[in-house]
Order: C-alpha cells, then structure tokens, then sequence
C-alpha cells in the first residue's frame, strides 16, 4: 500500500530453517510477491556462504543481529559485505560506539553497502519480560530510547514491533527505515511472538517492510500464502 509520505510497504518472507534446498524452494516460490527474503542466524550458521548463496535470491536480509564489542562487529560487518546483503541487522542495545563502528566498517563497501537495522526490543519480549532483564518502563520507553541512540550512531533504521510502528513514526519521522516482525495475519497463531498486529494494520501504522515466517513457509502453498498476505498489504 502506499502511504500518505508516498513509501510502500513491502513484504519480506523469513526463511527460518537449517535446510538449504528447502530455502531456495521456498525462496522461488515467494519471489514474486516478496521484495526480499530474510535469512537469519539457525541459517547461516548452519550454511554459512556457500549456503546463503546457494538460496539465489536477488534481494537480502541477512538477519545476524550483531552484538559485540566494537571492533568484534566491525570484523563481522566487514566478512559479511561480500555477500552484498540488503539489510544487516545488529542490537541497538550494543550501544553507540558499537554501532558506529559497524556504520564505519559498512562503508567500506561504498554505495554497495548494506542498510544497517538496529532491533530495539525483540518482539518475543514484553513488559514481564523486560522488567526481569532489569529493564524498566516497558517496551515502548525503550524501544525509543534505543532507537534514538541507534539512529544518532549511524544506523540507517530500526526494527521493532508492530505495536510501535506509530509511535516510532510520531517521534521521529518518515526518515527511518522500519522492518516490522511478529506479524500474524488474522487467525494465524501467534506463537512465540508477543507484539503482534496484522499485516494491513502494520502497514497502516508506518512500517516500510514487514516481516512474515511461519504463516508462508508453514503454509501447504507458502507461495499462495504469500501472494495472500502481499494482497493484504496492498489492500
């Protein structure tokens, strides 16, 4: 859909397995309503380069959500860059050197660069949760708070949940790139995910680009599935 600032919302469909035939089916069968695919950490760990070129997909997400020292991230930014992924992910919750110096590594590549995402609070997370991690003033104060220190350190967007897409957006305008999970369209389980919104709602909201896994690739037709939940987006 497109919203009053003009962007679209696109759809990025998370191949979260060990199996790398089963990620390039999956990857063929969503891209022609995916604008990207999203591989994660149980697959590059697993797969490594050969694995993540193998899923042959144009467009990347490469989800590692980095979180080390500063010059631990810096490597790991700098051996990931030929891989030209669209997106890089890392914990705002590393701090601001350690982004800064994952911005600096980044650039290395010139315009080839990857977009650099910080994940604020995960979405698996909620007040309970935070609070026992030492965290007060549940999701939605720290979520601006790590977003405001990511984006001063260099991070080009955020990744949050959808339940402070609006807010994110109020506070900080259309400039921030926002990649949503924890999406469940309507009747879809939650799972594991806590924050959750449908995809039209998402978008509604402000997100550029949402994140879908188990209700695709669970899916009997993760194709089918797909071509749904993009239709919703559009609406």
């Amino acid at each position: 859909m497109s919203r009053p600032n003009g962007r679209l919302t696109g759809l990025i469909a998370a191949l979260d397995t060990l199996d790398v035939a089963r990620a390039a089916a999956w990857a063929q069968a969503v891209s022609p309503h995916c604008g990207m695919v999203k591989l994660g950490l149980e697959f590059f760990l697993a797969n490594g380069r050969a694995g993540y070129a193998a899923v042959a997909a144009p467009e990347v997400f490469l989800d590692l959500k980095l979180h080390d020292i500063p010059n631990t991230v810096a490597g790991g930014v700098r051996a990931v860059l030929p891989l030209r992924p669209r997106f890089l992910t890392l914990h705002a919750s590393g701090g601001a050197a350690m982004i800064a110096a994952a911005r600096e590594a980044a650039e290395t590549a010139g315009a080839a660069r990857p977009l650099l995402l910080a994940v604020t609070v995960l979405t698996s997370l909620d007040a309970e949760a935070l609070h026992a991690t030492g965290v007060a003033g549940g999701p939605r104060q720290q979520v601006l708070r790590l977003a405001r220190l990511a984006l001063a350190a260099g991070a080009d967007g955020l990744v949050c949940s959808p339940l402070e897409v609006a807010m994110l957006r109020d506070a900080l305008g259309d400039g921030p790139v926002l990649v949503v999970p924890g999406i469940r369209p309507a009747g879809a389980a939650a799972g594991d995910q806590a924050r959750t919104l449908t995809p039209r709602e998402a978008a509604e909201a402000g997100a550029d680009w949402l994140v879908v896994g188990r209700p695709i690739t669970q899916s009997a037709d993760p194709g089918a599935a797909a071509a749904a939940i993009a239709a919703e987006i559009a609406g």
